[in-house]
């Protein structure tokens, strides 16, 4: 493994730093956050049209930049940095990467382009608080998580000429907002069921969505209800391995949103540190008392061992290695774990809602909440390894 960055990929990080700290300071973050969808069209457009983002990891055929994965999990350390709400994550790192495994031919072509380009933002809906199962990061997701033939979920029925899709789902990512949603479905009654992929417009008749309120507001999340709506299957029908499509894509979303999360966590540590510099008392800056310097100096050794941890789940995505989920399990960690010293150490003004310090720290409960929790993503690695059934193996041997 090379853990040196390419010229390319350093281009990436440091012109998106540049345009976030221009374009998105904790003024305009509010101001997006505020909004009916949740982030700046201006900042999306921006990100679309000067660097590609959306495109970054799709084929150039397609309109898209051509590099992988890594590069696009790199690019989010920066997005991470500044909490930046866009509807990058739910539609160049949940559905595109879906469309592009799965779609036919003719779907790619009327798709990825759009989806590179900016142009159409689109989003994966999964009924109920499944999203982490559905991609196989704290289990199998061969169960029932959407719906299993029973009441509940999206249930997909075949009519004449096409699809029919009607159910729920309540927590999707930039749900109210997406043009395009691609809904987790299943089909074939409670004997024969299983899960399909459909494409459904965002303002097909019969949908109706509707803005939640999340812990985390720099991740707008929306409710949508799908009531008897006509759907286009992604894919063909014969040989659509939906599931092992999802767990695909599960490894490599995990590694974006480690790097994210570790972007987040040396922010947070960096605020700590500057803000610990400036604060007196007792006639002297807290940052010099031992204790301030042991708790961030704590703080410092988990950032970085999550940052490569991190790193080398975003280079292992190419290199057929699964260990996005381990990755991720310790940037969370190490997200939470800075946030909420920074909280503590800013003191009064840490608590406050002015502050951005909660907003450092409900992103890392709020990705744990959509996600993890940390310990079931670790449970997940360890059963992959498979690490218990060495252990019990060893024991009967002795």
């Amino acid at each position: 493994m090379d853990a040196s960055f390419t010229p390319e990929q350093d281009e990436i990080r440091r012109t998106l730093r540049e345009l976030l700290h221009s374009r998105c300071g904790p003024r305009e973050l509010r101001a997006a956050v505020d909004t009916p969808a949740g982030h700046d069209p201006a900042l999306w457009t921006a990100l679309a049209e000067e660097l590609g983002l959306p495109g970054l990891a799709l084929p150039e055929a397609y309109g898209g930049v051509g590099c992988t994965a890594t590069e696009l999990a790199l690019a989010c350390e920066e997005t991470g940095r500044a909490l930046a709400p866009s509807p990058l994550l739910a539609t160049a790192v949940l559905a595109a990467p879906l469309i592009a495994a799965l779609g036919t031919e003719t779907q790619h072509a009327a798709l990825l382009p759009r989806l590179a380009s900016g142009t159409l933002t689109a989003t994966l809906a999964v009924p109920g608080t499944a999203l982490a199962a559905a991609l196989a990061l704290t289990g199998d997701n061969g169960g029932d998580w959407a719906g299993g033939g029973r009441a509940g979920g999206v249930q997909a029925r075949r009519v004449e000429g096409g699809w029919r899709l009607y159910g729920q789902v309540d927590q999707v990512l930039d749900g109210h907002s997406a043009g395009l949603l691609l809904v987790a479905a299943h089909a074939g009654g409670f004997a024969k069921s299983r899960t399909l992929l459909f494409l459904v417009p965002g303002d097909a008749a019969g949908v109706v969505r509707v803005r939640q309120t999340a812990l985390d507001a720099t991740r707008p999340q929306g409710r949508v209800q799908l009531r008897d709506v006509a759907a286009e299957l992604l894919g063909e029908e014969d040989g659509n391995d939906v599931l092992s499509a999802l767990a695909g894509a599960g490894d490599a979303v995990a590694a974006v949103l480690a790097c994210e999360a570790v972007g987040a966590a040396d922010r947070a540590l960096e605020r700590t540190v500057e803000y610990v510099g400036q604060r007196e008392q007792f006639g002297r800056a807290i940052g010099s008392f031992q204790a301030v310097k042991h708790r961030l100096a704590d703080v410092y050794v988990q950032v970085q061992a999550a940052r490569s941890a991190a790193y080398y789940a975003a280079w292992a995505v190419t290199h057929e290695e699964r260990v996005g989920g381990l990755g991720l399990a310790q940037a969370l960690e190490a997200l939470r774990v800075a946030s909420a010293e920074g909280i503590q150490l800013h003191g009064g003004i840490g608590f406050t809602w002015e502050h951005e310090a909660h907003l450092y720290f409900k992103r890392a409960a709020g990705d744990e909440l959509l996600f993890g929790p940390v310990h079931r993503l670790r449970a997940r690695a360890a059963e992959a390894a498979p690490l218990f059934e060495m252990s019990d193996a060893k024991e009967v041997a002795v």
